[in-house]
């Protein structure tokens, strides 16, 4: 357990897919004061080989569980850096879509809580209805298109946006939630600025996350 006076804020986005973390994380990047390492999925994904692609972004519901095992592996190393960055005095965002939904419940939520205990960890539920979602994955930015499942006539919905809605925001515990279709990024990193320089509940929503196991 890891306990730095010193220590950078952390601050974790959880989230769906086009939900706006990246925007949320580059927001605070601009925004909010010191410099800021975004150690998010995008950019930690960025890192992998092909062949072991979506790594950390695997879907819910079983999907490749020839990859589970390393996701595993990924999501503990991947937290064991943001505690480095933080405890050298770093601060770090990292938007990410924590869910449980493989082929069989691993625990990695309270497994990442696990490794940041003693850090000052901020777990921020990024929300957005399916209808933007929807309407943001018609239209994802030049190049990015092919990494979104989209709707057809048929399908309005597709079952994989609809697990991604309904898993990532399990068990729900946070110290703060915002929900991008009514606030901008700015006024989200507001919101956080806030709760930053206020007194954030104890237990924190990473210390009650890990009480669950």
């Amino acid at each position: 357990m890891m306990n730095n006076d010193n220590a950078g804020q952390i601050v974790i986005l959880n989230g769906a897919p086009r939900s706006g973390k990246t925007t949320v994380a580059r927001a605070i990047q601009q925004q909010l004061e010191g410099p800021w390492i975004n150690l998010g999925v995008d950019s930690y994904n960025a890192m992998l080989p092909a062949q072991y692609l979506p790594g950390i972004g695997l879907r819910p519901g079983g999907e490749r569980p020839d990859l589970e095992e390393l996701v595993l592996f990924l999501y503990a190393a991947l937290y064991e850096s943001i505690a480095i960055h933080a405890g050298l005095g770093l601060n770090v965002v990292a938007d990410l879509g924590h869910h449980d939904n493989y082929s069989q419940p691993y625990g990695i939520l309270a497994d990442c809580a696990r490794r940041l205990e003693g850090l000052p960890v901020l777990f921020v539920g990024v929300r957005c209805p399916l209808d933007v979602i929807m309407a943001r994955r018609e239209n994802a930015e030049p190049g990015r298109e092919e990494l979104y499942v989209k709707a057809s006539p048929e399908t309005p919905v597709p079952e994989a946006v609809r697990r991604w809605q309904e898993e990532v925001h399990k068990p729900g515990i946070y110290d703060l939630e915002v929900d991008t279709s009514i606030l901008t990024p700015s006024e989200c990193v507001e919101a956080i600025r806030r709760k930053l320089d206020g007194e954030i509940s104890r237990p924190t929503a990473f210390e009650r996350i890990l009480n669950l196991r």
